[in-house]
C-alpha cells in the first residue's frame, strides 16, 4: 500500500509510516515540534523535541504558585505580588525586557476597558440598594420561602440559574452586599457559607446556563442549539450547585474555616450583631414589603433584561445597531444606575444618595486595581505561548474525551485565570475533531464549562472581588472560592459521566 503526497503537501507534511498491519498511519501535525527522522527500510520513526517547551511551563507553574505563596505566607500585597509575578514570567519566556512591561501595561489597560465601568456602575447600584434597605429586604423574602438554614442554597440556586450570570463582574458586585447582610442571619458559619454559595452560584451560571455569556460562546462553537443547552444546563447545574454547597457547608462545620484568621474585622460591629434569623413581621407588612422591593430592584432587573435580550440576539445573529446599542453591558448597567438613583430619592432623599455613591466609590477604587493587575499577569501567561503547547500535548485520540475536554480547560483556566476564555478555548481545540468523537457537541460544551470552573485563583478578577466585597481575607478566600468552586467543577463532571451514558 502506497501513500502519494497531494499538489498542496510538501514532502513532509506527506510522509506516512506503514506498520506491521500495512495500512498507512497519517501523523499528527505538531508545528511547535522540531523532528528527527531516520528511516529504516519502509518504517519512519519522528521523534518530537518538546524539551524547548519545558521551560514555558515550568516558568508559568513557578510564576502562578509564587505568587500565591507572597500573598498567602509572606503577606506581600496582592498587587505587588501579582506584578512581581508578571515580570518574572515574561522575563523567563521569550517576551524580553521592552515586551514584558508592555505586555503588563497592556493587560491592565484591557481589563480596565473591558470591565472597569461596569464594576464601578454595579459597585455604586449595590451600595445604593444598601442604603435603602432592600438587600435586607431581599433577604427576609428568601428567609421566610426557604428558612435560614436552606438560605446558602436559595440563594446559590437563585444566582445560578433565574439571574443567569450574564456578565459575571456586573452580577458579583451588586449579589455580594446580599450575600454578606444574608451571613448574619445564618448564625455560625454564615460568612463563609454565604460567600461559598455565592462563587458557586455565580461561576457555575455564567458556563452551564443560558443566557451566561460563557455558556453562549459555548454553544455557538460547538454548533449547539440555544434551546438544547438551556436544558441540559439545567439538569446540571441544579444538582451540582446543591451537592457543592451541602459538601461545602460539612467542611466548614468540620473545621475548615477558621473566623479569625480567615475573616477581616468588620466595619460596623453593631450590624455583626443583629439576630441572626429575623422574625416574620405581620401579614400586612410582608405585603407592604412586596411593592417597595419589586420598585427597588426595577432598575437592576431592567439592566439584566437589556444585557439578556442582546445576548440572546448575538447568539441568534439579529443584527441591529439599536439594539445593540440598547443592550451593551455599559449601557444597561448606567441605565439601571440611574434608575437606582432616582427610586433612592424618594426612598431615603438625595443626601443619603449622595453618601452611599461616595462610599461606592471608596469601595470600587481597589476592586479595580487588583482586578486589573489580575489581567496584567493573565496577559503575560497567554502571550508566553501555553495556549499553544497544550495543543500539541492533548489530541482527539485520547481516553475518555469528555474528561480530556475538561482537563484541557482546567489547565488552561489555571494558569489563564479567566472561566469564560478557558472554556471557549478548550472547545475551541476540540471543536474541528468533535464530529469523529462520536458524541453529542452540548456534552463537550458542558465538559469545557465544568473544567474551566476548575482552581479559581489569585490570576482571577473574580477571586479579588469576592475577597474584598464579602470581607475574607486571602486565605478564607482560597477556601471559599477556590476550594468551592473546584469541587462543584468536579462534581459536575462526575455528574455529566451518566448523563452521556443514560441520555446519549
Amino acid at each position: 500500500m502506497s501513500c502519494r503526497p497531494t499538489e498542496r503537501e510538501t514532502s513532509e507534511e506527506s510522509s506516512c509510516a506503514v506498520g506491521d498491519t500495512g495500512l498507512a498511519v497519517r501523523p499528527a501535525l505538531q508545528p511547535r515540534h522540531h523532528t528527527r527522522t531516520s528511516t529504516t527500510g519502509r518504517v519512519v520513526i519522528k521523534e518530537p523535541a518538546v524539551m524547548s517547551d519545558v521551560p514555558v511551563l515550568v516558568n508559568t507553574a513557578v510564576a502562578i504558585v509564587a505568587t500565591v505563596v507572597l500573598i498567602v505566607r509572606f503577606r506581600v500585597n496582592p498587587v505587588i505580588s501579582l506584578v512581581l509575578g508578571s515580570l518574572y514570567l515574561g522575563l523567563t519566556t521569550e517576551l524580553g525586557l521592552d515586551k514584558t512591561v508592555e505586555t503588563i501595561t497592556k493587560g491592565f489597560g484591557d481589563i480596565m476597558a473591558e470591565v472597569g465601568l461596569l464594576i464601578a456602575f454595579g459597585v455604586l447600584m449595590g451600595t445604593i440598594l444598601q442604603e435603602m434597605g432592600t438587600i435586607e429586604q431581599l433577604v427576609r423574602r428568601l428567609v421566610r420561602l426557604f428558612g435560614p438554614k436552606r438560605l446558602p442554597y436559595s440563594m446559590a440556586l437563585t444566582i445560578g440559574t433565574l439571574l443567569q450570570s450574564i456578565y459575571l463582574d456586573a452580577l458579583l458586585v451588586i449579589s455580594a452586599p446580599l450575600a454578606r447582610s444574608a451571613s448574619r442571619r445564618i448564625g455560625p458559619m454564615g460568612t463563609p457559607r454565604m460567600a461559598a454559595a455565592l462563587a458557586i452560584g455565580l461561576e457555575c451560571g455564567i458556563v452551564l446556563m443560558v443566557p451566561g455569556v460563557g455558556t453562549l460562546a459555548l454553544a455557538a462553537l460547538l454548533d449547539v442549539p440555544l434551546g438544547t443547552m438551556l436544558l441540559w444546563g439545567l439538569i446540571l447545574i441544579v444538582p451540582t450547585i446543591l451537592i457543592s454547597v451541602s459538601i461545602m457547608t460539612f467542611l466548614f462545620h468540620k473545621g475548615f474555616w477558621n473566623s479569625a484568621v480567615d475573616e477581616t474585622p468588620a466595619e460596623d460591629p453593631a450590624a455583626e450583631a443583629s439576630p441572626a434569623v429575623e422574625e416574620p413581621g405581620p401579614e400586612q407588612d410582608k405585603m407592604a414589603d412586596r411593592p417597595r422591593l419589586l420598585l427597588s430592584f426595577a432598575p437592576l432587573i431592567l439592566a439584566l433584561a437589556m444585557i439578556a435580550t442582546g445576548a440572546i440576539a448575538d447568539a441568534g445573529k439579529w443584527n441591529n445597531s439599536v439594539l445593540g446599542f440598547v443592550s451593551d453591558p455599559v449601557v444597561a448597567l448606567l441605565v439601571g444606575l440611574i434608575g437606582t438613583c432616582v427610586v433612592g430619592r424618594f426612598r431615603i432623599g438625595q443626601a443619603r444618595v449622595e453618601t452611599a455613591i461616595a462610599r461606592g466609590f471608596k469601595e470600587s477604587g481597589q476592586i479595580l486595581i487588583l482586578t486589573a493587575v489580575g489581567g496584567s499577569l493573565a496577559a503575560v501567561v497567554t502571550a508566553g505561548g501555553l495556549g499553544n503547547i497544550l495543543r500539541d500535548y492533548f489530541n482527539a485520540d485520547s481516553f475518555a474525551p469528555l474528561l480530556l475536554v475538561w482537563l484541557i480547560a482546567a489547565v488552561l483556566h489555571i494558569a489563564i485565570g479567566s472561566v469564560t476564555i478557558s472554556a471557549i478555548t478548550a472547545a475551541g481545540i476540540l471543536a474541528p475533531v468533535a464530529p469523529s468523537l462520536g458524541i453529542d457537541p452540548v456534552l463537550l460544551a458542558l465538559a469545557a464549562g465544568t473544567g474551566s470552573l476548575f482552581a479559581v485563583h489569585v490570576t482571577s478578577n473574580t477571586f479579588w472581588l469576592l475577597q474584598s466585597l464579602l470581607g475574607q481575607t486571602t486565605r478564607g478566600t482560597l477556601k471559599t472560592c477556590t476550594v468551592g468552586v473546584s469541587l462543584a467543577s468536579v462534581v459536575a463532571i462526575i455528574l455529566l459521566q451518566p448523563i452521556s451514558l443514560l441520555f446519549f
